[in-house]
């Protein structure tokens, strides 16, 4: 029962979160809003809302493992599943893809929450930094996309942007998607925390693995979409924004609810991984390597590795 209530709440929370990002991108365009902005940051921040909530939930259920779990594992599983898989089915054609500036900002967002874990638990003060480091990229990728006017996205071109939809469906879905958001997380933290009771499971262990992998499925499909359609720039830009918003502002605004304990496993291991694979993106960032079916194989075998080193 525990699985099936898991596995509810993982639904809810994904068509809960595409109904927020729908609903506030369209009133945010309706009220002048400009694109630019709502792709920065209303789509960028709603879709990593499910990971916001099960957070919250968690640190305030008394589980803070389960939501720190929950980020350091979405982080390893995005660039190992989420990239891993479309490459593995299609590959991903990096090589015309520039999104330098933006991966040494995840690789300075990593490196920061590492120093951050070390000194925790996490806390007020410390979210505090987090936060104003995310102020500052967005401020950055504001500044640095209103330089080049020519890459700015239209309207259309925005993530669930719908010019012609009425007022009462933009009320329908942010109303859907702020009920479905907090009754998602509830279940699936409540069940995952049984799920970790009953098999002797630490909190933090399925924060890495259940919760983290159900939190990443947006992001794989969105992958796996821009894999098929040849939008190589699509794919990396939706991991490394996502692994960025993960750890400044979920943790961040979590630290803001109460504080979060990092284990002595965390620091000597599974912060490690998240920062290794991050780092294994340097030749399809920088070398114009494309991520083909082989590196896929490599990636996507290297999750499997992790999950299986992390339940035994």
């Amino acid at each position: 029962m525990d699985f099936l209530l898991a596995g509810l709440g993982l639904v809810i929370l994904v068509l809960a979160g595409d109904s927020l990002v729908k609903g506030a991108v369209n009133l945010s365009l309706r009220v002048g809003i400009p694109a630019l902005i709502v792709s920065l940051t209303i789509v960028a921040f709603g879709t990593s809302a499910p990971e916001l909530l099960i957070s919250i939930a968690a640190v305030k259920d008394g589980a803070p493992g389960l939501a720190l779990g929950n980020v350091v594992g979405s982080n390893t599983a995005n660039i190992l599943l989420v990239l891993g898989i479309p490459a593995l089915l299609a590959g991903l054609h990096t090589a015309d893809c520039d999104t330098r500036r933006s991966y040494v900002q995840m690789l300075a967002a990593t490196i920061l929450f590492i120093a951050v874990c070390f000194l925790g638990p996490i806390t007020w003060m410390h979210g505090l930094v987090l936060l104003a480091a995310l102020g500052w990229m967005l401020f950055d990728a504001f500044r640095e996309a209103k330089a080049h006017k020519n890459a700015l996205p239209e309207v259309e071109e925005v993530e669930g942007a719908d010019p012609d939809m009425p007022w009462w469906r933009i009320v329908m879905f942010l109303f859907l998607g702020l009920v479905g958001l907090p009754l998602g997380a509830d279940l699936l933290v409540d069940a995952s925390i049984n799920i970790a009771r009953a098999f002797g499971i630490s909190e933090e262990v399925i924060g890495l693995t259940l919760v983290a992998f159900g939190t990443s499925l947006p992001e794989l499909a969105t992958t796996v979409m821009a894999s098929i359609r040849r939008q190589a720039d699509v794919a990396l830009g939706n991991v490394i924004g996502s692994n960025m918003f993960n750890l400044l502002a979920i943790i961040g605004i979590t630290a803001m609810v109460g504080d979060i304990p990092v284990s002595a496993e965390f620091l000597t291991f599974d912060l490690w991984v998240m920062l290794g694979a991050s780092l294994l993106l340097i030749p399809f960032v920088y070398f114009r390597v494309n991520l083909k079916r082989t590196a896929g194989v490599v990636l996507t075998g290297l999750y499997v590795a992790y999950v299986v080193a992390l339940l035994t």
